[in-house]
């Protein structure tokens, strides 16, 4: 597939030898400041979203170790195409952050939510989830040295809900599964695959929280969050480990927060 000329990426610095991440939902959020914090590392960090001239934006931020790319990861041949850049351009993949994902707008009855907002969330944080995991195993196997991590993002809610969200507490509870499923298959290809489930970052997506969200009990109450920085930290730590060492899963949340007891 030809990209237009707008995604060009620039020739590898040949002098300079870096690890290879695809951080996926990378254009704001947890994945915008996660890139940040793996390039701080070191790494070549491809940005991966839908809108190309906000990850235009956050690679210009990043620099010379910033490639935005374009792709949708619920449509499995934009992330065939995608996946196959990588390769192309980097030879090789050493770590996906698996981060992109959505919800339902609101707090929607589980019976008024419609066909089409049940397919959309599927679609995303499960389907989309699943063909990164898929890809980045068959490059991760191919590639010489052989290996590489995965690092899925479940969210608190892949263990409690809240009210109102089950497509996306469904696809969640989901992504464990595929962590477990795709942590056992990587055994023997040297591909670690591991889980961090967050609770209440501030971002942007989450300033709902500190001004009200529906409890179990009925009320809606705001909640403590965190600095998102506190994520980028572990996940940092997670991508530091050996490949032979392995964070399976972690929750990293605000203390306060209304998550254990919740319902």
């Amino acid at each position: 597939m030809t990209f237009p000329a707008s995604q060009n990426w620039p020739a590898l610095d040949t002098g300079r030898t870096a690890k290879t991440a695809l951080v996926t939902g990378a254009g704001s959020g947890i994945g915008l400041a996660v890139a940040r914090g793996l390039a701080a590392d070191g790494y070549n960090i491809v940005l991966a979203g839908r809108r190309l001239e906000v990850l235009q934006a956050a690679a210009k931020g990043i620099g010379v170790q910033g490639f935005p790319l374009t792709m949708d990861v619920s449509d499995p041949e934009k992330v065939t195409n995608g996946f196959r850049r990588i390769e192309d351009h980097f030879g090789r993949l050493d770590l996906l952050f698996n981060n992109a994902g959505t919800g339902v707008p609101g707090s929607v009855l589980l019976e008024d939510v419609s066909a089409i907002d049940w397919q959309r969330v599927v679609a995303t944080n499960l389907s989309g989830a699943f063909y990164c995991v898929q890809h980045a195993f068959r490059l991760m196997k191919a590639q010489s040295p052989q290996g590489g991590r995965i690092i899925n993002n479940g969210s608190v809610s892949a263990t409690s809900p809240r009210p109102n969200s089950t497509p996306y507490t469904a696809t969640k509870h989901a992504i464990t599964g595929l962590t477990k499923s795709a942590s056992l298959d990587g055994r023997g290809f040297n591909i670690a695959v591991g889980q961090i489930d967050i609770g209440n970052a501030a971002t942007d997506m989450t300033r709902k929280m500190e001004t009200g969200m529906p409890q179990a009990n009925g009320t809606v109450a705001p909640e403590p969050v965190m600095d998102v920085n506190n994520v980028v930290q572990v996940v940092r730590q997670m991508a530091a480990l050996p490949l032979e060492a392995n964070i399976q899963f972690v929750t990293v949340m605000a203390t306060e927060m209304p998550f254990i007891g919740r319902g």
